[in-house]
């Protein structure tokens, strides 16, 4: 059997072993903000066995893009595979808005089966902003900033092939509240538990009040992850938190070796970083899939 380390160890060892291989990757990357890295393949289905429960992982680069640099790229390994299937869905550059309009939660949804899971993680290509200045967005993915049912109408410029909005010509955009309850109230038609995620930190500090720096912990979506929560009474698992509080006892310099590439993408020992502290946020709210977890 396998022997796994405490939460503790497992994480010290990481981040030792990343701050010591990060220089040298970090100086082959220029110093200006690049775009995000490419996407990775999606595991194939062959692999999944149907007769165990599916966690779903739906969310931006920042859960999966290439070269194992998503946090949902390292997240199987903490969990027992005879127990349970891990599938990444994540797609980088993508909003709440466009994984709906692109069909990406229609593909989700043809999969999932009850007993399921779909951690849900939107909010770094979300934006918003007003109805009155969403239909400006010019990479036309943001979502209207808000929890109510607020609308805006926008010409479909090219037309759609797959997903909710084949054939039509105009796009009425919603919320991000209106998105995140759209695939909550999917996930359990099908019989399938939906939990929230709250976004990955962001490599950027400020000045606190006692005058030691401090890390943003809040990009703008994670109040609305909790109402939502509240609102919906679907559980919230708290990355940020735990992450922020993490990164602000190593400190600035120690975190920036952990973003060679920007302030939100990490390198592959920070996406692995990302991926304990997922696992340790369903842990410390109960959810029943931290039973499969390695012990």
């Amino acid at each position: 059997m396998r022997r796994w380390y405490s939460d503790a160890m497992r994480l010290a060892i990481l981040v030792a072993a990343s701050l010591l291989a990060l220089p040298i990757v970090r100086a082959q990357i220029p110093s200006t903000e690049i775009a995000p890295p490419p996407q990775t393949n999606v595991p194939e289905d062959a692999l999944l066995n149907p007769k165990l429960p599916t966690l779903f992982i739906v969310g931006d680069s920042t859960a999966r893009n290439g070269a194992d640099l998503g946090w949902g790229d390292h997240f199987a390994a903490f969990f027992d595979p005879s127990k349970i299937n891990i599938v990444n869905r994540a797609v980088a550059g993508r909003s709440s808005r466009t994984y709906y309009n692109e069909g990406r939660w229609d593909a989700v949804l043809a999969q999932l089966k009850p007993g399921d899971y779909v951690l849900l993680q939107m909010g770094h290509n979300d934006g918003g902003s007003g109805p009155d200045t969403i239909v400006k967005d010019p990479k036309a993915r943001g979502s209207i900033k808000g929890l109510g049912d607020e609308t805006a109408e926008l010409p479909i410029a090219k037309p759609y092939t797959v997903g909710p909005l084949v054939g039509q010509t105009t796009e009425t955009i919603h919320t991000f509240g209106w998105y995140n309850r759209k695939y909550i109230a999917d996930a359990r038609a099908k019989g399938a538990i939906p939990i929230l995620l709250t976004p990955t930190i962001r490599n950027i500090w400020k000045d606190g009040p006692d005058g030691k720096k401090q890390i943003e912990r809040d990009m703008g979506f994670r109040d609305f992850d909790f109402q939502l929560s509240e609102q919906q009474h679907v559980p919230v698992a708290d990355m940020a938190t735990l992450e922020a509080d993490y990164l602000e006892s190593i400190g600035p310099e120690k975190t920036a070796l952990l973003f060679p590439i920007d302030h939100t993408h990490t390198s592959a020992a920070g996406a692995e970083m990302n991926a304990h502290m997922v696992a340790s946020a369903l842990r410390k709210i109960d959810s029943p899939v931290a039973a499969y977890l390695w012990h």
